[in-house]
């Protein structure tokens, strides 16, 4: 079938993107879904940071590629040994494919799945195919979904099915990417405890979901640190309960200062190498420092490591919240309908399709914290 869809023809790509275009509008053509695959209008998908990062070269991927992986869509067409989804059903997308077999997913840690990292890198879907092609050029999956296109097909394991005719396809879509990196990282990963405190350290939409979470978790002093004032004041509007601007002189000592000398939890979702030094210095002893943002490859960063040993200190990765998706995107849904994660604060605005170099220019630039595009 024919599809309109942003391609992305090459990598890195220069700022701003409103002039070097790097996102094509073209009309390619989708193959119709093998055996385990699946065909899904996508109702809206979200621009995120790791799709910025494939845009300006942190992320080398292979191109063209159609990027997009923060999506929820509906089901069109199931392959033909597909049992349990039909055509109409509302499905999220998730950004790692899993095999069920591999030694991670045997252990329930599904983010993890080899071979799907292995799919993921290749730019291609779990069955190693490219349903994607311009002419006779094969066009690239990102993340296994490829979601800003009107239609994309996916592996079954890229999909998971959600009871949520109510919700729109603009909010839906965070769950996908944002609300479970995030929220997970919190609720999985740190396993945050009611009256415990947390400190958030970059308020992309990564980092508010995570606040989000550290608020339905029970946490008592959620402390915000952001560079941008307008990030910080929404924070504080959905439960922070200390701010800072990260470029504020001594600010390690003034939140050590702050909280009687650090917090239980400190999670690093700005993607830079500061940030989570910064996290790791305003965390107390016997605490735990997680880090879900993605820098560069080529980003380091150093840790007193005598620290790690005399303060028990425990210094953690978290990819894709630790989530196992089937269970953790209707949960999450759930703490939504319930008013404990409302994520439609996230929401900074929605686009078509022929906008999205202009709103890569905003999340490049700080000034949004989730755009969604959105498909009629």
């Amino acid at each position: 079938m024919k599809i309109r869809a942003a391609v992305l023809k090459a990598s890195p790509a220069q700022a701003p993107f409103a002039e070097s275009r790097p996102l094509v509008i073209e009309e390619l053509d989708l193959d119709p879904p093998g055996p385990e695959e699946v065909l899904v209008r996508i109702g809206a998908a979200g621009l995120c940071h790791s799709d910025l990062s494939v845009i300006n070269g942190n992320r080398p991927r292979p191109v063209p590629m159609v990027l997009g992986h923060e999506a929820a869509g509906t089901v069109v067409q199931v392959g033909s040994a597909i049992r349990d989804l039909a055509p109409g059903d509302r499905v999220v997308m998730t950004f790692q494919p899993t095999c069920g077999a591999c030694l991670p997913c045997a252990e329930g840690r599904p983010a993890l799945c080899i071979p799907g990292a292995e799919a993921n890198g290749r730019g291609v879907l779990m069955s190693g195919d490219m349903r994607l092609h311009d002419g006779g050029t094969d066009v690239h999956h990102h993340c296994g979904v490829s979601a800003y296109a009107d239609h994309a097909v996916v592996s079954r394991h890229s999909v998971v099915r959600v009871d949520a005719e109510d919700i729109p396809f603009s909010e839906l879509a965070l769950f996908g990417c944002a609300v479970q990196t995030g929220v997970g990282a919190v609720l999985n990963t740190c396993r945050v405890q009611p009256g415990q405190s947390v400190a958030i350290v970059g308020l992309g939409g990564v980092g508010l979901a995570a606040l989000l979470g550290a608020v339905a978790a029970g946490a008592t002093e959620i402390v915000a640190v952001d560079l941008s004032d307008d990030k910080l004041a929404l924070a504080q509007e959905l439960g922070a309960t200390r701010i800072y601007n990260a470029a504020e002189d001594g600010l390690s000592d003034r939140i050590r200062t702050d909280t009687g000398g650090g917090v239980d939890h400190a999670v690093e979702l700005a993607g830079a190498a500061p940030a989570f030094e910064l996290a790791y210095r305003i965390t107390r002893r016997g605490g735990q420092t997680v880090t879900a943002g993605l820098p560069a490859p080529t980003a380091e960063f150093r840790l007193p490591a005598v620290n790690v040993v005399a303060d028990e200190r425990t210094v953690k990765g978290s990819y894709m919240g630790s989530c196992v998706p089937q269970r953790d995107i209707p949960r999450f849904i759930r703490m939504y309908r319930a008013g404990q994660l409302p994520v439609d604060r996230l929401l900074t605005r929605t686009l078509r399709l022929d906008e999205i170099n202009e709103g890569f220019d905003l999340l490049d630039r700080g000034e949004a914290i989730r755009q969604v595009v959105v498909f009629d």
